[in-house]
């Protein structure tokens, strides 16, 4: 028995089943009766080739053989179930386990809630660990952390964190790098530091997911100094820095306008022997779009072809806009034209840039109509696509048809928007609003802003504004004066033209002191 059990053993952990079942049927048929172990290993090896259900029926088969399950054969079928996402019957199988007078150990226990840490049930891993008939070590206590942690209830983890070490048990670096990598997405640096002290003080070696959570932290949050003392710290140490802390570093340099700085750290990188990757590049070209040197990003982008890698739609996108920025709609076009090209699928981010860099870079009447048409064109196509289309998108064309005077067909459009279960946010309903006054249709400008204030978003200062200087300009002082002092009771400010419309009919004598006196204090305080 003990030399076929092994066999069994051997061909179930290398996912050979049917040869383990040739050696089962080949062991009885020689009058050897499998035991507790041999069933065991063939229930191992139905949960490693997903037969799940022939595992849960191995276990009654193996009650009517005489043979009783234990600890490790239900511990092996929970694992096997929560593989297959049978979670209810991988909980109730505790239950189950403890009727057949079969005792949990900390091995069935600690399958239990990790699997339903990894679901995000952590509710029942609570309750679970509550019940327990025995004390929860180490591992389950950071499965529980891990799991509070992932699911954004920071606070409940350092009170497990603390019931955990008031229990006698010491937190190992799984345990800390959890807490450390969550506090830091909460920007709670001294709890993290805290804890990174601790760890030092208790002789528990922080490693480099540590360091790195906490570098990537400190690069968005411009604490850049601090990031770059934690990456000296690193290499003192000699874990050694990999791609993801110089990616969180230019990314924390390019995030905060420091754009060279960015640049000598991908060169330092690189001079370390560790290579960038997709990620490191497509930071660096974003960064470099952002301060207008497209140049610049379109070598990098050369340089990352080269080594081999591919962009991705962010890559691509990235360049697109940098383009669009620098007012070159031609090469942001050709751009887009490779990316599809390559088979690298545009996403809704990716047809927005197109979207507003068309209709937002048209420098004359006739340049910007024929932008008009070709954003357009690309704002069909979105419609006829799988494409969930936003308030963003709709905003932009709105946008895109006012510039280009064709009022009546954004209203059109923007009217259209309740069909198609678009809700217009302050900006469609300022921009709508601002096409009519330009337009010189302020009734239907004062319509919307009302229907605004009943069913919208409340205005903003823009909104105030666009409707303030079409009062204006039609030299309707008394409704000007009462959006004035309705823009002032919600703490919004004059805009430069809107204060000089006042002042120039001051200056003028259209409009008497006392009746302008509430703008002139709010352009005092223009930003």
């Amino acid at each position: 028995v003990y030399t076929y059990t092994i066999l069994i053993n051997s061909f179930c952990r290398s996912s050979q089943l049917p040869l383990a079942l040739h050696m089962l049927a080949k062991m009885m048929k020689l009058g050897y009766d499998p035991n507790v172990v041999t069933l065991s290993s063939l229930l191992n090896g139905y949960c490693r080739c997903n037969r799940i259900s022939e595992a849960v029926a191995l276990v009654d088969q193996m009650v009517e053989m005489g043979c009783q399950p234990n600890t490790i054969t239900f511990n092996m079928l929970i694992h096997g179930l929560f593989l297959s996402n049978r979670v209810s019957e991988a909980v109730a199988l505790v239950d189950r386990m403890i009727a057949k007078g079969c005792q949990p150990d900390l091995v069935t226990y600690g399958a239990v809630v990790n699997g339903l840490c990894k679901r995000g049930a952590i509710d029942l891993a609570l309750d679970l660990l509550k019940k327990m008939d025995i004390e929860a070590n180490v591992v389950i206590y950071s499965t529980v952390i891990d799991g509070l942690c992932k699911y954004k209830h920071v606070d409940d983890a350092l009170d497990m964190f603390n019931e955990m070490e008031n229990k006698g048990l010491r937190g190992s670096v799984v345990t800390y790098n959890s807490l450390i990598s969550c506090l830091c997405c909460y920007g709670r640096w001294s709890d993290a530091s805290r804890l990174l002290k601790e760890m030092i003080e208790m002789k528990i070696n922080p490693t480099r997911v540590t360091f790195n959570a906490l570098i990537d932290a400190l690069a968005k949050e411009e604490k850049l100094l601090e990031a770059e003392e934690l990456y000296k710290e690193l290499i003192r140490k000699s874990i050694g820095p990999d791609v993801f802390t110089y990616n969180s570093l230019i990314n924390g340099f390019c995030m905060h306008n420091r754009i060279d700085e960015a640049k000598e750290m991908f060169d330092l990188m690189i001079s370390k022997d560790c290579y960038p990757d997709v990620v490191t590049y497509t930071t660096l070209i974003n960064g470099f779009c952002k301060s207008k040197r497209v140049k610049d990003s379109m070598e990098l982008f050369g340089e990352m072809l080269q080594r081999g890698l591919v962009g991705g739609t962010i890559t691509y996108t990235t360049l697109t806009q940098g383009f669009f920025q620098s007012g070159d709609c031609e090469n942001a076009q050709e751009i887009f034209k490779r990316m599809v090209s390559c088979g690298v699928p545009p996403n809704i981010w990716t047809y927005n840039i197109l979207l507003d860099g068309f209709c937002d870079n048209g420098n004359s009447d006739v340049f910007m109509e024929l932008l008009l048409e070709k954003a357009l064109v690309i704002f069909k196509d979105m419609q006829n696509s799988e494409l969930e289309l936003g308030t963003i998108t709709y905003t932009i064309v709105i946008e895109g048809m006012c510039r280009d005077g064709k009022v009546e067909d954004a209203w059109e459009l923007f009217c259209s928007l309740d069909l198609k279960g678009v809700k217009p946010d302050v900006k469609t309903y300022t921009i709508m609003i601002s096409g009519f006054c330009v337009k010189r249709l302020k009734q239907k400008a004062v319509a919307l802003f009302r229907k605004m204030k009943e069913d919208g978003p409340l205005p903003n200062d823009c909104t105030y504004n666009a409707l303030i200087r079409a009062h204006l300009r039609d030299g309707d002082k008394a409704a000007s004066a009462e959006l004035i002092k309705e823009m002032r009771s919600f703490g919004f400010s004059a805009e430069a033209s809107t204060f000089g419309l006042v002042t120039n009919m001051l200056h003028d004598g259209d409009w008497t002191k006392a009746s302008s006196t509430c703008c002139l204090e709010t352009g005092s305080r223009l930003r």
